[in-house]
């Protein structure tokens, strides 16, 4: 079989799909898996064994770009099945205009007409629905449609590959002691400050590790320099490293640290795939819906009547599902 998956758009969104990867390649050891996703995540996907190829997808937000997604799907007609992971009318089209006789996705903004195989939500064990969980998601698109029906599929953890020669280049050029122990706290959340702990509780658990002998790495986009400057900024020992590595030098960066602690984010769905521990800091959002997907995973939430609300903003402006979160206990899953 010659698959092609459409990837999504979040980082750890599309760390999460590589379930999906290795689901198929366990089906058929000898399938061809292609991935058109948004070019950020190309890196990603080469640490991702099952994949012979990343394709650069042609989206740009907010624009069909019909032009320039025929144009590609022109190139891209020699695959058995698609499996579309977005539900966006825009992600069905280039599996469409290729004319991949089976095209399997959910179905949503009136793009069933573009699909083969156009899948709805519906109930299965214990009143559950298949696709609450992400990785379910996910999973149930690769299934075949009986399997689907009885949710017979189980979860395969991503696993990305590492890189210790580059993980010992990117400690030498940060200038990074790469004897002393070290634990990443990753304070980013793209989806909105819901999920964000409070800075003064991030800055006050950095120099708490630090007086336990270890180093801290704060590690983020360009976006969050800033934020990594008000955590590191007059604290010997803690490091602002955010919009100094790419997304790849994360991967092999947490894979020598102690720990990893973040919110519930893409750098938690890669810490977790690198085969770092995790600790886990959820808010508005639910572990029960996007899980750290690894066994080295501690959860640490402060439970209130109105979360998981699954917004980006508190409709209460309180956080008080962040605000009750205290460091001492993400300081004990620290040890």
């Amino acid at each position: 079989m010659r698959y092609l998956i459409v990837g999504p758009s979040w980082v750890g969104d599309m760390v999460m799909a590589q379930a999906l990867l290795k689901s198929l390649k366990l089906k058929d050891a000898e399938a061809r898996i292609d991935v058109l996703a948004p070019g950020w995540s190309l890196p990603i996907i080469s640490r991702m064994p099952e994949v012979d190829q990343g394709i650069a997808a042609p989206w740009k937000s907010g624009e069909l770009g019909l032009k320039a997604q025929w144009q590609l799907a022109r190139s891209l007609a020699l695959y058995d099945k698609a499996i579309i992971l977005p539900r966006s009318f825009k992600s069905a089209l280039i599996p469409f205009f290729a004319r991949i006789p089976e095209r399997v996705g959910f179905t949503g903004e009136g793009r069933s007409i573009l699909l083969t195989d156009a899948r709805r939500r519906h109930p299965t064990r214990d009143g559950e629905l298949i696709t609450d969980k992400t990785v379910w998601r996910y999973l149930g698109l690769g299934a075949s449609k009986e399997e689907y029906e009885r949710y017979q599929f189980e979860v395969l953890a991503p696993e990305l590959t590492v890189d210790p020669e580059n993980a010992a280049r990117v400690l030498a050029e940060l200038g990074l002691d790469s004897e002393r122990p070290a634990i990443a706290i990753c304070p980013g959340a793209e989806f909105g400050p819901s999920k964000q702990w409070p800075l003064a509780n991030h800055r006050a658990l950095a120099g708490a590790l630090v007086q336990r002998g270890v180093q801290v790495w704060v590690i983020g986009g360009p976006k969050d320099e800033d934020v990594g400057d008000t955590i590191a900024s007059g604290q010997e020992g803690v490091f602002n490293l955010c919009g100094r590595t790419r997304l790849v030098d994360t991967v092999d960066l947490f894979s020598v640290c102690e720990k990893v602690v973040s919110h519930d984010s893409g750098l938690m769905h890669v810490a977790a795939a690198s085969g770092a521990e995790v600790v886990a800091i959820y808010g508005s959002t639910s572990p029960d819906f996007t899980p750290p997907l690894t066994d080295k995973a501690v959860i640490v939430r402060h439970p209130v009547w109105c979360s998981p609300c699954f917004e980006r903003t508190c409709r209460f402006g309180h956080y008080n599902c962040l605000t009750g979160i205290q460091v001492e206990p993400v300081l004990e899953a620290c040890r």
